[in-house]
């Protein structure tokens, strides 16, 4: 799958939006990176974007951003009343999916070297990215601000991490950027069944990492204890890496309790959600919703699905649909509006961008896709065909394992059978993503024959470009065989073990998936043959007909027990 970080530059304008939307047009101009959101402040004189993208994408778009700030604001004239010390003031990268924050890291560095040496501007990494332990704090980083940046750059213990070292008119225009890693923040706010702000934070400092401060005797009215140093000593509250405060909605008439869930790998969602529902249900008070501000990561939502699932006994191998809705509904996410997932999911949120003017063939319904099949057009052809029987022999596993799960009378068993479920869906998720990739595989053949050819040159080029993308085209279908023969383990289990009065569509699960073996080893020979390389070849064809022979087995294995049970 894809690897997704996200970007959340600082820049120090909020007041002249011709000035930041020359600075967003730099980002909208580098494709596989979406803008997500654009905050300007003018009290603040500050705006804060946010971009997402897969990371060499984002990390492009991020420096040329930075650059054309510098072009554009001048921190020698520059007022405003949150901190800064340069044009673009702060720049994290965020690990959002597939990626970790080491290997963020190394993308942070890449980039901090890059405006370091490009830029002419002195940067200092922050957070996870940073080279020694007292720069890992921001404020750390930043303190004196722009106007002490002069006197900071003659301490030897604050020599920039990359770029200049020396303060100069350059650097006295652009000032200093921070360029840091750090984990997704989910901005997070919980209702209250009241209008009590002082009773919302008796919540909010029970559940945040920073707690409140001891006192003596009485918890409310008793004297603070101080510790040496004359400051209050301070009770933990029970959620690590999560800051809250009560605060009342005027909009909508109520209390809430307002999270920044500042690592979700520590505490989730649906873990700061129910240790909140346990504490306001101890003080009198009802958690009636909550509500999400700004995006979130699709596995935060499908994590939650799976946990509100667990808490049924129900098993969790449905559809990332179905896991949202169940998300959605245990956290009471449309209380105050409903709930958008392709508005408040970044994945589908890029998803839905990168789809624009393009048809997918997994997005059709099935007489659309069957009419397209159908049509004289060449794809989607047999090897799209062949990963979709595979998807529905997966579907069907998992329909019979789901099925097993609710069934009446094996309420123990429902962990067993749903974590076959997740197999199935795992395999039917990548095959449907195999139905587009077969066809994706024929079309770069097709772009490869239509490079230009007048040159020797060219003949080369093209040459290896016909043979790259037929090995390619060759491979892509090799994948489909493992696929769905691998899927067909499930279909054997829920023959074997599942709930019988569906044992005939474990049956027909197994038929679907060996005929997506079958169709798809078609496809590899007949790929094959136009390939030059004859020992990869002889490899692929050698292990596609051993493959072949273990699925038929395997199918007759598989309905010699469906037969057995009719």
């Amino acid at each position: 799958m894809e690897k997704l970080i996200e970007c959340v530059p600082n820049f120090s304008e909020g007041n002249n939006m011709d000035i930041i939307n020359q600075i967003t047009a730099e980002i909208d101009a580098v494709e596989g990176v979406k803008v997500i959101d654009v905050d300007p402040g003018k009290a603040t004189n500050r705006t804060v974007v946010t971009i997402v993208g897969t990371p060499g994408e984002v990390c492009e778009a991020a420096f040329r951003a930075i650059k054309k700030a510098s072009e554009l604001i001048d921190m020698s004239k520059h007022t405003g009343a949150h901190p800064r010390f340069g044009a673009t003031d702060v720049c994290p990268l965020v690990p959002v999916s597939n990626i970790t924050m080491e290997e963020t890291v190394v993308y942070a560095h890449k980039l901090a070297e890059r405006i370091g040496n490009e830029l002419a501007i002195p940067v200092y990494c922050y957070e996870s990215a940073a080279r020694e332990a007292k720069r890992k704090n921001l404020a750390n980083c930043r303190s004196g601000e722009y106007e002490g940046l002069k006197d900071k750059f003659t301490n030897t213990d604050w020599k920039p991490d990359f770029g200049p070292q020396e303060y100069s008119d350059r650097v006295a225009a652009t000032g200093v950027t921070a360029v840091g890693a750090r984990n997704f923040l989910i901005a997070y706010n919980v209702n209250l069944n009241t209008t009590s702000t002082r009773r919302a934070n008796s919540v909010a400092f029970d559940i945040r990492e920073r707690g409140r401060s001891k006192r003596e005797g009485n918890p409310i009215t008793g004297k603070i204890v101080k510790d040496a140093k004359g400051k209050p000593v301070m009770e933990p509250g029970l959620l690590k890496s999560v800051k809250a405060i009560g605060w009342f909605i005027e909009e909508f008439g109520i209390a809430q309790i307002s999270m920044n869930l500042t690592d979700i790998s520590i505490t989730s969602l649906h873990k700061a959600f129910d240790v909140t529902c346990e504490r306001a249900q101890a003080r009198g008070l009802r958690v009636s919703g909550s509500e999400l501000v700004g995006v979130v990561p699709l596995e935060s939502m499908l994590e939650a699905g799976r946990y509100f699932l667990r808490k049924q006994e129900r098993s969790t191998g449905v559809s990332d649909k179905e896991l949202i809705k169940i998300a959605v509904k245990s956290l009471g996410l449309d209380e105050l509006y409903p709930f958008e997932s392709e508005k408040k999911i970044i994945e589908y949120i890029l998803a839905k961008e990168v789809s624009k003017g393009q048809a997918m063939l997994v997005d059709m319904s099935l007489v659309e896709f069957a009419d397209e099949t159908a049509s004289e057009s060449p794809a989607p052809g047999g090897g799209s065909i062949a990963a979709y029987l595979g998807a529905l022999g997966a579907s069907l596993g998992g329909m019979v394992a789901n099925l097993s799960a609710h069934k009446r009378g094996w309420d123990d068993r429902w962990e067993e059978f749903s974590d076959w479920a997740e197999k199935a869906k795992s395999y039917q998720v990548e095959l449907l993503k195999m139905v587009d990739e077969d066809t994706n595989a024929f079309n770069k053949i097709m772009n490869a024959f239509s490079l230009p050819k007048k040159t020797d040159e060219e003949k080369q080029i093209r040459a290896k470009a016909i043979q790259d993308a037929t090995i390619y085209a060759t491979e892509a279908p090799f994948k489909t065989m493992e696929l769905c023969f691998n899927s067909m383990e499930v279909a054997k289990a829920m023959a074997k073990n599942g709930n019988p009065n569906s044992v005939t569509d474990a049956g027909v699960g197994a038929i679907s998936a060996r005929a997506g073996v079958h169709g798809a080893f078609l496809n590899v020979k007949i790929n094959a043959a136009d390939i030059e390389d004859k020992a990869f070849v002889q490899d692929i064809i050698s292990k596609g007909k051993a493959l072949l022979s273990k699925a038929e087995m395997l199918e007759q294995e598989i309905l010699k027990i469906v037969e057995s049970k009719i």
